[in-house]
């Protein structure tokens, strides 16, 4: 097809937007160089703030060629639930309450786990975790297991090697991870009403390769680093002050209504302002809300959802040029430098797909979505907690592909040869 003249500009932008998110050391620099402008060259250097900030000249674009109603019309008909669905999830599934329940799982398993304390806890992170996305949603599972990571291993000075490789196969589990029903992870979440995938099929067909993926994904990452792991102090897993189980279950009662209904707005958000009232009347429970992370994650989701809505004309162009095994490495490929719910929605309204291309299609976009940070939704939430611990409190876009690339060719291997 032929491409409008907005369409052509916001395909521009969004590949502006990709190379912007791989330059923000650059502006980092500019920050320091000039005192003038520090303060917008800090902004651009702010990952989460890239997608944002771009969807804004797009959105001003818009206006400028075909009227502020034509842009405003444009906002009205995306989807911006997934944007507020992960800000409320972030938030709650990071008080206090909700890491102390999720710290006594990761003990209570790691316990069963042949290896030394330090050894065991981190194994358990990157397994019990991930695979977790599945029934709470793979946003949460990226919130609890960044701030267990961040707690117990990346505050106690490891190596940036590891950081690094413990960050690209933590998304790529995630990301795998979600697909053992059909309502958690953001690409099968696209396609399970069109194509009748139930949770059934979802485990029969993609559950037990992620499974068998995360865990060895999990496992060759802790032998690799077992002597540094051994060396960190994890003495206790909880969190610093006991919260009252009365207390832990009624936020776990709240994050459960969170995720039972992300579909909602109306009923997740009002449970989220539900959650706050709470936080508020018993302060003595709780550490600081990450409600800045969260509202950061979320203006970078909105963005890419904005400026994901002007990429349509050429990604299904190119996915239907495609057969069944080359949509998959092509899907893969793509997540890269797209979101990966993007595509499969994008092969939901395509009529007369096969059961292979519909299968290769979701593979491949759930095994590439740890390649970037803008690869899978929960990522930026990964990156928004765990990043301030990386040199110059950035996570290098080239470092973490290459950690990811390792654990992303075993999801390859797991869902293309079993």
């Amino acid at each position: 097809m032929t491409p409008t003249l907005i369409q052509s500009v916001g395909a521009v932008i969004f590949a502006i937007a990709i190379l912007h998110t791989f330059s923000t050391k650059f502006f980092e620099q500019m920050a320091h160089r000039s005192a003038k402008n520090a303060g917008l060259w800090r902004l651009l250097a702010e990952v989460e703030a890239v997608f944002g900030f771009w969807a804004i000249v797009l959105i001003v674009f818009i206006a400028c060629v075909s009227g502020s109603a034509e842009a405003v019309d444009y906002l009205d008909h995306r989807d911006y639930t997934e944007p507020m669905f992960v800000f409320a999830i972030m938030v709650v599934a990071a008080s206090k309450p909700v890491l102390q329940f999720a710290s006594s799982i990761v003990r209570t398993v790691a316990a069963f786990v042949p290896f030394p304390r330090p050894v065991a806890v981190y194994f358990t992170i990157m397994v019990v975790v991930p695979l977790l996305s599945s029934f709470i949603t793979e946003p949460a599972a990226m919130t609890l297991a960044a701030f267990m990571l961040k707690e117990l291993y990346y505050s106690k000075n490891i190596s940036a090697r590891l950081m690094y490789v413990t960050i690209g196969t933590l998304f790529v589990n995630v990301s795998i991870g979600g697909t053992l029903t059909n309502f958690a992870a953001p690409p099968v979440l696209m396609v399970a009403k069109t194509w009748n995938w139930d949770s059934w099929y979802m485990l029969t067909h993609f559950g037990w390769r992620s499974a068998l993926a995360v865990f060895i994904n999990a496992m060759v990452v802790t032998l690799l680093f077992q002597k540094e792991l051994r060396r960190v102090p994890v003495q206790n897993t909880q969190v610093k002050a006991e919260v009252p189980a009365l207390m832990v279950a009624a936020h776990v009662a709240l994050l459960f209504v969170v995720v039972k209904f992300a579909h909602h707005p109306p009923v997740f958000l009002g449970t989220f302002l539900l959650f706050l009232g709470v936080a508020s009347a018993y302060p003595q429970y709780q550490d600081r809300l990450i409600l800045r992370e969260g509202l950061m994650v979320a203006f970078f989701l909105a963005g890419l959802v904005t400026l994901g809505g002007q990429q349509a004309w050429w990604l299904q162009e190119l996915l239907t040029r495609m057969d069944a095994n080359s949509v998959y490495f092509g899907a893969t490929t793509l997540t890269a430098v797209t979101d990966n719910a993007a595509l499969t929605y994008l092969g939901s309204l395509v009529e007369g797909l096969t059961e292979d291309f519909k299968y290769a299609l979701v593979a491949g976009a759930v095994t590439g979505g740890g390649l970037t940070v803008i690869a899978n939704a929960p990522n930026p939430a990964g990156m928004s907690i765990l990043r301030g611990h990386f040199s110059g409190s950035a996570v290098n876009p080239l470092g973490l592909f290459i950690a990811a690339v390792p654990p992303t060719i075993v999801t390859i291997l797991a869902f293309r040869l079993l």
